[in-house]
C-alpha cells in the first residue's frame, strides 16, 4: 500500500488514515471530527475549484479544506 497526502486523492478513491501530521488546535480539531489513524475514508467529491473536499467517514459526509487535508497521510490500495 502506498502512503499519500489526502489532498492528492482522486474522487471515489478510498484509503485508511495512516497519520495526522499536525499538533495543537488544528490537530485536535481534525481528530475530534473522527479523522484518526486506522479510520477508512473515501473521497466523495470536490468543489468546482477543488476546495473543499468531501469525505465519507464512518457513515457520514465531512468536508475539509485543502490546507487541513495537507496534514493527513492516507494509505491507499
Amino acid at each position: 500500500m502506498a502512503k499519500i497526502n489526502m489532498r492528492k486523492m482522486e474522487e471515489n478513491q478510498s484509503g485508511t488514515i495512516a497519520a495526522i501530521k499536525v499538533k495543537g488546535e488544528l490537530g485536535r480539531r481534525i481528530r475530534d471530527m473522527g479523522i484518526v489513524p486506522g479510520t477508512k475514508v473515501t473521497v466523495a467529491g470536490r468543489a468546482p475549484l477543488f476546495d473543499p473536499v468531501a469525505l465519507k467517514v464512518m457513515g457520514f459526509t465531512l468536508t475539509l479544506r485543502n490546507n487541513e487535508a495537507d496534514f493527513i497521510e492516507v494509505e491507499v490500495e
